[in-house]
């Protein structure tokens, strides 16, 4: 496992256990067996990693007394491994940029951020609430960000950029991300990222546009 996966499933039982789940579905008993731990331990660290999205139970199998349930890794658990899709994003984005015109490849990327609340639903309550569930929204993408308030502005800063592969060389990939906060606070959203030293996101929303959010069919 690498250095990008959390650190602590790149060790202990969890890291064996979800490289053990990557080869084949196994149920409790396996994985006592194969890890040299309690039974009692193995479901710990199931529940943890079911908790966190990255393992589920799968088909039952015939025991020499009951049925045993499997487990195995989830879409999102194979996510965590992978190493092909910053390259793979930013190449398309590379023969993006160079077959469509700078609007039409602005145009392309706010439509992926719109894309991406399709199937998410739309946040209710007052504009800065909707702001706060955005700054949340971006953590959730890998952000570190938090809520200000100033010059008649509600600003989302960011520590650093979920996307910053691709914003490095392409900025415009922050148009998908500006189109999604957007959707999701029902109210315009307008970046104001910081590209000084490193890229950090940043994102400003007029506190007088103050409305009920858009309602999404």
């Amino acid at each position: 496992m690498g250095s990008y996966l959390p650190r602590r499933l790149t060790r202990g039982t969890a890291g064996r256990m979800l490289e053990l789940l990557r080869r084949g579905a196994m149920t409790v008993d396996e994985l006592a067996v194969a890890l040299d731990v309690t039974r009692t331990a193995v479901r710990g660290q199931l529940a943890t990693l079911q908790h966190d999205g990255l393992v589920e139970e799968r088909d039952s199998r015939r025991g020499t007394s009951k049925p045993s349930r499997t487990y195995g890794v989830t879409t999102q658990g194979e996510l965590l491994f992978s190493r092909a899709y910053i390259p793979i994003l930013t190449q398309l984005l590379h023969v993006l940029s160079g077959r469509l015109s700078p609007e039409e490849f602005d145009s392309v990327m706010h439509q992926v951020g719109r894309g991406m609340m399709a199937d998410r639903a739309s946040p209710r309550g007052s504009l800065r609430e909707r702001v706060v569930g955005a700054s949340s929204l971006l953590n959730e993408l890998g952000g570190l960000s938090n809520v200000d308030e100033e010059d008649g502005l509600y600003v989302i800063r960011s520590h650093g950029c979920p996307i910053a592969a691709a914003t490095a060389e392409h900025p415009q990939a922050c148009n998908a991300l500006e189109s999604l906060l957007s959707e999701f606070v029902g109210a315009k959203v307008t970046k104001c990222c910081d590209r000084y030293d490193r890229e950090r996101c940043c994102f400003e929303i007029r506190r007088d546009s103050d409305a009920p959010a858009m309602v999404r069919h």
